[in-house]
């Protein structure tokens, strides 16, 4: 009985999307076997957004979907201003499920004079009225503690993974490579997940701009086919470094996976230019037909998302899935 209590303590599932990923919300829709709650997105002349609920959602479990990237600022006051309205409108609870959160690399002060802006993001959320967030792959554990209300930050681990899993027979003495040593502890688990081994590219970033200098590889790529990991892909000039360098150090094919397609230019142009036998991304950020390259693959995050707000809905432990 006490599932059946909890899920009823906040009403029923109501499913918000927001305009950054409709597609998204619609597979995460069908998977729940619920229709998406009606509302209005209106942006005024003056750039004013304005959101209008058809229908009451008092004493109701909310769920706002809507993923923070391009145009970051829109998309991110389109959800606050979202939260705000159904809370004003009395919902039960309200969450918010973010699959790319955006100013997430702005999470420490690394040099003096600087914003921790992923903090500020972090309690407008709150401010707004959000009980509870679901976010994927944040780009630091940290992060977690901005927030002082409950959630879930769940990982595409699994989806990436199980697609080399699948393909692993084809795959040349596998090896992960890093494109950087900060992304290490999580290639590992890529690594033991394939039972193969590790090596890293070692790079030294200089300066404010999104310019990194990759210098060598630490470990044995000769011959082998590389997948290279990483949680976020945005101008692609860390991969574009760590795909030429595992070329010249005698790599096969070469696989590139990571979960946040962001892809801000010039990132289409250099990843369609390298010598990449495959490219296997999620669809936590949208892929607009004018970014797919012929040699991309997009795996859907919608099941995972469904069943997380499922389980969220009836008090039922997130873990599990994971067995964790």
């Amino acid at each position: 009985m006490h599932h059946v209590r909890d899920s009823q303590m906040y009403g029923q599932i109501k499913l918000f999307a927001g305009t950054s990923c409709r597609p998204l919300a619609e597979e995460i829709a069908a998977y729940l076997g619920l229709p998406l709650s009606g509302r209005d997105v209106i942006k005024f002349p003056n750039e004013n957004i304005f959101v209008r609920l058809h229908a009451s959602v008092r004493g109701q479990d909310c769920y706002v979907i809507q993923t923070t990237s391009t145009p970051v600022s829109d998309n991110l006051l389109e959800l606050l201003i979202a939260v705000q309205t159904l809370r004003l409108d009395s919902a039960a609870r309200i969450t918010v499920v973010i699959p790319y959160l955006s100013y997430a690399r702005s999470d420490k002060k690394d040099q003096p004079r600087v914003p921790i802006t992923a903090r500020l993001v972090a309690d407008l959320i709150q401010v707004a009225g959000a009980d509870r967030y679901i976010c994927m792959d944040l780009h630091a554990g940290q992060i977690q503690g901005f927030f002082s209300i409950p959630g879930d930050v769940l990982t595409a681990f699994h989806i990436l993974s199980d697609y080399f899993v699948q393909i692993r027979g084809q795959l040349k003495d596998p090896v992960i490579v890093t494109a950087d040593l900060g992304f290490a502890k999580k290639g590992r688990n890529f690594a033991a997940r394939l039972n193969c081994s590790m090596a890293f590219v070692e790079k030294r970033r200089t300066g404010n701009d999104a310019n990194a200098h990759a210098l060598t590889v630490i470990g044995d790529v000769q011959d082998r086919d590389v997948i290279i990991v990483d949680d976020e892909v945005d101008t692609a000039g860390s991969v574009s470094q760590a795909v030429n360098i595992v070329k010249q150090h005698g790599a096969r094919d070469v696989y590139l996976s990571f979960v946040h397609g962001v892809l801000s230019p010039p990132a289409i142009d250099r990843l369609r230019n390298l010598p990449i036998k495959e490219i296997i991304t999620t669809n936590t950020v949208p892929m607009p037909p004018e970014k797919m390259l012929p040699n991309m693959r997009i795996l859907s995050v919608a099941s995972l998302l469904g069943e997380v707000i499922k389980r969220a809905h009836e008090g039922r432990s997130v873990g599990e899935m994971f067995n964790e």
